[in-house]
């Protein structure tokens, strides 16, 4: 391997190898996708207990304006995403994306306001092409500073806040979607009550020469385990979101992704900041007028998962091709192989019956209503 394709580690590769981790390559990075407890133990100890995760293979970016003004750097950011970033209040975070000039998704993201800053949290496999967008976008007068010095945890599950709070109790009054700078022990970090497994959990940015600290007293605690890409997989699509690449892509639209929930009334027609994000012209017209097909969740029948990028057919002979799966796997929490996948509009109320081709054969899938668990955010 040439120094052109040589994997990237994160602070944490030496102590993931020291907890006996199967390390594969995953965005560019040599990344743990299990311990020995293995993927299925992994997941059931996240929905029961508090599960810690590397995820510094992500980009955190800060987004200063130079007049020093939050609302600087909020309207300029506002012109590559459709979401109200003016209005988010300090200490809070909102979940984003950015869209292109055809109203397809480039990635997405976490935005969060900490005083005049706005710091923004892309998908590893999209990080070199979004801070790339970011520079190329927007005005002179926003500097766009990488934070490569920084690692990224994320501590999922129901007891998380117990796990952290042993290291600092002020972690207890946070909020879904709170974010806040404080001392971890000895060591400065910026927590976020966020995540991405449908549980109720902390994203933690700290600096890299302290990541191995804080795992290691965080997993010190009897109740915390680490966790792999694996399950973090299984943890995501449980919860019925969207992993970039595989469920959103510049081909699909947010509506069409069934994540429009994330355009404010503010940036909709007849908002006070109506449209002026990339796409806008497609996904405005989507929101008032539909589109013809939906991301939606799927069960097969039986015990044999459906993997992408498997074919949907509308009946059993497979004359009537509709869509494709998106995402599939076992759901360990939902007790049976679970999916999500693209359906025309009119096939995407749940309990309507579609066939999917797999090794040949055509299985029986209903469509079914997302999350597959109930989430348990702390509101």
């Amino acid at each position: 391997m040439d120094d052109q394709t040589q994997l990237k580690r994160t602070p944490l590769y030496d102590f993931h190898v020291s907890l006996g981790a199967k390390m594969v390559p995953f965005a560019g990075y040599e990344m743990p996708v299990q311990y020995p407890a293995g993927v299925l133990k992994e997941h059931l100890h996240t929905r029961a207990a508090a599960g810690l995760f590397d995820v510094s293979h992500m980009g955190q970016v800060e987004l200063v304006a130079a007049s020093g003004s939050y609302e600087d750097a909020a309207k300029a950011l506002e012109t590559l995403v459709p979401v109200d970033i003016l209005g988010l209040k300090d200490g809070r975070q909102r979940y984003g994306f950015f869209t292109d000039d055809n109203g397809g998704i480039l990635d997405d993201l976490m935005i969060s306001r900490l005083g005049q800053r706005l710091l923004v949290v892309v998908n590893a496999g999209c990080k070199d092409s979004d801070i790339a967008h970011l520079r190329a976008k927007l005005p002179d007068g926003v500097e766009v500073l990488v934070h490569d010095d920084r690692a990224l945890l994320a501590l999922q599950g129901p007891k998380a806040e117990s796990v952290l709070a042993a290291l600092n109790s002020d972690v207890a009054a946070m909020k879904f979607m709170d974010v806040r700078e404080l001392s971890l022990g000895d060591i400065p970090a910026l927590v976020s009550r966020t995540g991405y497994s449908g549980e109720d959990g902390f994203e933690i940015s700290v600096p890299a020469d302290r990541a191995s600290d804080l795992a290691k007293a965080l997993l010190d605690q009897p109740d915390c385990q680490p966790i792999g890409l694996g399950a973090r997989d299984s943890l995501r699509l449980e919860a019925g979101l969207c992993l970039y690449g595989n469920d959103i892509d510049t081909t699909t639209s947010p509506v069409e992704a069934s994540i429009e929930w994330g355009i404010q009334k503010v940036r909709r027609l007849c908002g006070a900041r109506e449209g002026g994000f990339p796409g806008a012209h497609r996904i405005l017209g989507e929101l008032e007028n539909g589109v013809s097909r939906r991301r939606v969740g799927l069960k097969p029948e039986g015990k044999a998962p459906v993997r992408p990028p498997a074919k949907l057919f509308a009946d059993a002979e497979g004359k009537t091709e509709i869509g494709h799966v998106s995402s599939g796997g076992f759901g360990p929490s939902a007790e049976g192989p679970i999916a999500m996948g693209y359906v025309p509009t009119e096939m995407a109320e749940a309990g309507t019956q579609v066939f999917a081709e797999v090794r040949g054969k055509l299985m029986p899938l209903t469509v079914t209503a997302l999350p597959f668990v109930t989430p348990t955010y702390k509101r």
